[in-house]
């Protein structure tokens, strides 16, 4: 796993086309701007994790960034991600 230190309004940028935003710092939460393709699904890992299983998601706890998958995207298999390090 890589990992990066940023402050707030620091970004990083991934394969080109997309761009993670420290938005904002406040005790221990962090909140993360996203910009991506449209065709590129963005989740939180837990909202992940349960279209993965096949669970329902609740639109409201999927936040409205827009990239939130209808239930016809689906994210790739567990098993297809790589471990954690």
């Amino acid at each position: 796993m890589l990992v990066l230190s940023r402050k707030k309004d620091e970004s990083i940028v991934i394969n080109n086309d997309i761009t993670i935003v420290v938005v904002e710092i406040r005790g221990d939460k962090v909140r993360l701007g996203v910009e991506a393709p449209k065709e590129v699904p963005v989740h939180r890992r837990e909202v992940y994790e349960a279209i993965a299983r096949g669970e329902p998601v609740d639109q409201a706890s999927v936040g409205g960034s827009g990239h939130e998958p209808s239930s016809a995207q689906q994210p790739p298999e567990p098993e297809a991600l790589a471990p954690d390090a």
